[in-house]
Parts: C-alpha cells; structure tokens; sequence
C-alpha cells in the first residue's frame, strides 16, 4: 500500500503545479492581447515618421543631410542593447535572445571593436553574469508595459553618446513580433540611421496588404521652412520611436511565448496526471489481488 500512497501524494503535487500553470497561461494571454494593443497602436506612428523621412531623402530640390544618418568607417566603438524578461518560464525567449547577443559580442571582441554592453532584464544580467561578460549598464524597470518616457531617456542618452562620438554605432538585440506564431531573435542597427530602414518598414506594411489594395502613392509634400529643418525635428523623433518600438516588440514576444508554454506545461501535467492514475488502479488492483490470495490460502490452511 505504501507504492500506493506514494503515488497519490505525486498525483496531488502534479495537479497544483498544473493549476498554477494553467493561471500563469490565462495571466499571460491577458497581457499579450494589451501589449499587442499597444504594439500595434506605436506601428502605425512609426511606419508614417518612416514614410515621412523615405520622402525626404527623395527630396530632389535640395539636398539634405543630418549627424545621426553619418555612416562612419571604420567602426572602432559599438553600443548594444540586449533586451530580456525579468522574469522566466518563457519558453526559449531568453536563450534565443542571448544566444545571439553572445555570438555578437564575440564577433566585436575578435575584430577588435570596443564594446559598451548594456542589459535590460534580470535573466539577461544574471546569464552575462555567469558567463563572465563584463557589463557596462543594466536596467531592470521595464517590464510588460514599457514607458515612452522612460525609453525617450535611454534614447536621448544613446542619442548624445553617438554624436559625441563616444559610439560609432548602435543595435538592439531582442526578439522580433511577426505575427502570433512567429517571433525571431534580430539584432538591428538604429544608430546611424538609414533611409534603407524607414523603406523596409514602408514595404513590411505594405506585404500585409490585401492583394487589391496596391502599393502606397507618393505623397505630395510642402516642407516648411526647409527640408533640412524638418529633418532636424524627424530624425531623432524617428530613432526614439524605433527604440521604443524594439521594447514593445520584446514585451509581445516574451509573453505570448510565456502563454505557449505554460500551456505545453499544463498539457505535460495533465498527461501525467493520467498516467499516475492509471498506475496507482494497478498498484491497488495488485494490493487487492494480493490480500485476497493471502486470505483464500489462509482459510485453505485452516480447513
């Protein structure tokens, strides 16, 4: 009976484990749905800033140029940021990510190239820790509801480093939104800024058009004052606004592949759940089968 017993107890435990993951799947879907509500809200603000500054650079009346779009060769100081969770239980989210951003790191410290590591996230601080990655900055305030104000700081910051030459370039390494079945680990280069970028997000929006819909027609602008003045306000503008479309992204992603799996985590539990059911029946039908042999080759002996 004690077989039996023990396998109870074991039952019991795996069925509270299967109502907490089960809760942290319900909590993480709550959370996925408004961070993709916001994610999908900042596309459309950064997709048109894109648009804005692809019009600029077509401009053929006057030529135009600003410190941030300077492309510097060779680059001898790298800016990255690494965005991760605080939290774990997310599936693969942290690992691709670090992965990743490890291999980058290597890549810059075998070529040479000064690196300035900054981490958001406490998995990615404690992974790098453990590796013995040397890291200049972390943050741990953003969470699954990321702050403009709070990533304007990081971006004017990142902003003053890169025109006074303290960094030749900057990335973002985290985990992309696609769509809800796909998320990939990038690391995309937002310092300088290219008018290659703002036109991959013209036609990343323009692919989830319908079929009918056509291509976007130019817009027709009057720039006042200048160009050039305009350009001034729209590039920086432009920057803060990808950043914080980075944070977003990573916020959707890590959640939805927490709900995925806590969900594979409950489906685990419940397939153990039955298979410890079916072997404590067969661990009481032994006991059983056992005390009535015992019983009947008793009486046998007492007749």
């Amino acid at each position: 009976m004690a077989k039996a017993r023990a396998i109870i107890k074991r039952r019991k435990s795996v069925q509270n484990i299967k109502k907490i993951t089960r809760t942290m799947e319900l909590i993480a879907t709550a959370r996925f749905r408004k961070a993709l509500d916001r994610a999908t809200e900042a596309e459309s603000y950064t997709r048109k800033i894109a648009e804005i500054v692809n019009d600029l650079s077509e401009t053929s009346s006057t030529q135009v140029s600003h410190p941030l779009l300077e492309q510097r060769d060779p680059v001898r100081r790298v800016g990255m940021l690494v965005l991760t969770s605080n939290r774990g239980l997310a599936g693969s989210y942290n690992g691709n990510v670090l992965r990743l951003a490890t291999r980058n790191y290597e890549e810059f410290q075998e070529t040479g190239t000064t690196t300035l590591l900054e981490v958001s996230g406490k998995r990615g601080i404690n992974f790098l820790r453990f590796r013995r990655i040397a890291v200049d900055t972390t943050y741990t305030q953003f969470e699954d509801r990321p702050q403009f104000d709070e990533v304007e700081a990081l971006a004017n910051r990142y902003l003053g480093m890169f025109l006074r030459g303290e960094i030749d370039r900057f990335e973002v390494v985290y985990t992309k939104f696609v769509t809800a079945s796909k998320q990939i680990p990038v690391s995309e280069t937002l310092l300088p800024m290219t008018v290659d970028r703002a036109k991959e997000d013209i036609s990343r929006h323009s692919e989830k058009k319908t079929a009918g819909a056509g291509s976007r027609s130019r817009t027709p602008y009057e720039f006042l004052p200048d160009p050039g003045s305009i350009l001034e306000e729209i590039v920086p503008a432009s920057f803060k606004v990808r950043l914080f479309k980075c944070f977003l992204d990573a916020a959707v992603s890590e959640q939805i592949m927490r709900m995925i799996a806590m969900r594979g985590a409950t489906e685990n539990a419940d397939d153990m759940v039955k298979t410890l059911t079916r072997q404590y029946n067969r661990a009481r039908q032994s006991q059983i089968t056992r005390e009535l042999s015992e019983i009947i080759g008793g009486a046998a002996a007492l007749g």
